[in-house]
């Protein structure tokens, strides 16, 4: 079966029901919360269910938000508010106060995989100031120790994403580790639109099919949340979506619909043949972005940070904000 290139568990779960796949051990929940903002959750319970996703076992929650590429201070706020209580919803730590690191994860120099560095040039950190003056510098009973990293690439530093976290892990002992990465959608509508945060944990560099060691609580030995926005898609996003369109548009035109008709009667395999063709050999591993990157990462920058800096305020993670 043909796959569409994404990252996003929710357009996954959107494919297999194109595609009539019965997932069990898969729940799905969709709440719309504004004309412009939905929060839609998948939960992998069984193996099986993560099988058949392709993901692993786990919470999968996404804010699509329609206007967020806009310049709108009030709509990334309830973003960033929303974006704080989902983050709160998937820390189950109950402990009165945490020591969080948050690591940036991509390439500074790249504008479409600048969000996690972007993120953490804007958080509020407070673990060095707790360690050496105390929560009371604050003026607070209780204060969340909040550190940051922002490892690079390989080609930049010649490790593991997941080699740099894991010995920071072990220096600092944080109870939670956050990881904020640009991804890849199947669908252009989502591009600097989508917010997924999952406590799965994240493989460096899957937005653009260069997989690294993954980061999960496996691999690190603390509890890791992502959160991640596709600024990227994948060319044969662009192709299929432009051969639906075609096909679309074939079979209601009298003249052509016979062959609208034929195309349509293509069934995966044979989809996928055709765009192989299509894109072989110079644009099969072209990934693709919209125009005004720059100042979107920019606004979605400080749409996660203001998110983050919100969620993690103060000590106690379970209260509304």
């Amino acid at each position: 079966m043909y796959q569409i290139r994404t990252d996003l568990a929710l357009e996954t779960q959107e494919k297999m029901q194109e595609d009539h796949v019965e997932l069990k051990g898969v729940r799905f929940l969709e709440e719309k919360l504004s004309p412009n903002l939905t929060v839609s959750t998948v939960v992998i319970e069984t193996e099986n269910g993560a099988k058949t996703m392709g993901k692993p076992k786990g919470t999968y929650i996404t804010i699509e938000a329609a206007d967020m590429d806009e310049e709108d201070e009030d709509y990334h706020r309830e973003v960033s508010e929303q974006l704080a209580r989902v983050i709160r919803q998937l820390v189950r730590l109950k402990k009165e106060s945490l020591s969080v690191l948050i690591a940036g994860l991509g390439n500074r120099e790249v504008t479409p995989d600048a969000l996690g560095p972007g993120v953490v040039d804007n958080l509020f950190i407070t673990r060095h100031v707790v360690k050496e003056y105390g929560k009371y510098a604050f003026g607070k009973q209780t204060v969340n120790r909040i550190s940051s990293i922002v490892p690079g690439v390989m080609a930049q530093t010649g490790m593991e994403t997941q080699e740099i976290i894991h010995s920071i892990v072990k220096e600092t002992k944080p109870d939670l580790v956050v990881a904020v990465d640009a991804l890849a959608a199947r669908s252009t509508k989502r591009l600097n639109r989508t917010i997924q945060v999952t406590d799965t944990g994240i493989n460096p560099g899957s937005g653009v099919g260069n997989h690294r060691h993954a980061l999960d609580e496996k691999s690190l030995g603390v509890p890791v949340i992502s959160i991640g926005v596709p600024t990227v898609v994948d060319a044969a996003t662009i192709v299929n979506d432009t051969m639906y369109n075609l096909v679309t548009a074939l079979t209601q035109s009298q003249a052509f619909a016979a062959m609208g008709n034929s195309l349509e009667k293509l069934n995966d395999a044979e989809k996928y043949e055709l765009i192989r063709e299509l894109l072989s050999p110079n644009l099969n591993a072209m990934f693709v972005t919209p125009k005004d990157i720059d100042e979107s990462v920019k606004r979605l920058c400080y749409t996660i940070s203001e998110g983050l800096n919100l969620a993690f305020a103060g000590g106690c993670l379970h209260t509304t904000v």
